[in-house]
Order: structure tokens, then sequence, then C-alpha cells
């Protein structure tokens, strides 16, 4: 093959090693997030020494006070129009 071929080929194959290396390194990254976020919650609701029922009411309430999303959405949309 040619010379520029064979350049384009090695830098293709560096790319995918790098590109390899990346993603271990967002899932490694993904896993210690989710692992530091769930100590976080566990220790919340330690700390408010809850029982699980009270957590599961609690979370309810919580959902039950939330706007919906489609008002978020709304919000959002409205606030992006104004800045415009």
């Amino acid at each position: 093959m040619s010379a520029k071929l064979d350049r384009i080929g090695e830098e293709r194959d560096k790319a995918l090693r790098r590109r390899d290396e990346w993603d271990a390194r967002y899932k490694e990254l993904d896993k210690r997030y989710r692992e530091q976020e769930n100590t976080e919650i566990h220790d919340l609701v330690h700390a408010f020494n809850l029982t699980p029922e009270q957590l599961g009411q609690l979370l309810r309430q919580t959902a039950q006070s939330l706007p919906s999303p489609e008002a978020v959405n709304q919000v959002v949309k409205e606030d992006a129009t104004d800045e415009d």
C-alpha cells in the first residue's frame, strides 16, 4: 500500500485505542460516581434515622409536590425565548 494510506491506517488504529481507553475510563468514573452517590444517599437516610417506609413516604410526597416535566419544559422554553 501507499505510505499515505499506511499513515492514515496507523492514525486510525491509534484513535481506536484511545477511544477504547476513554470508554474504559468513562465506565470506571461512572461506576465511582454511582457508588459515591449511593453512599451519600445512604448517609443522609441514616443521618435522619429514616426507616425504608419513611423514606418511601418522603419520596412519594416530594414527587407529588414537584412540577410535572411538561411544566418544567415550558418554563425552560419561555426562559430561552426571553433571552433571545
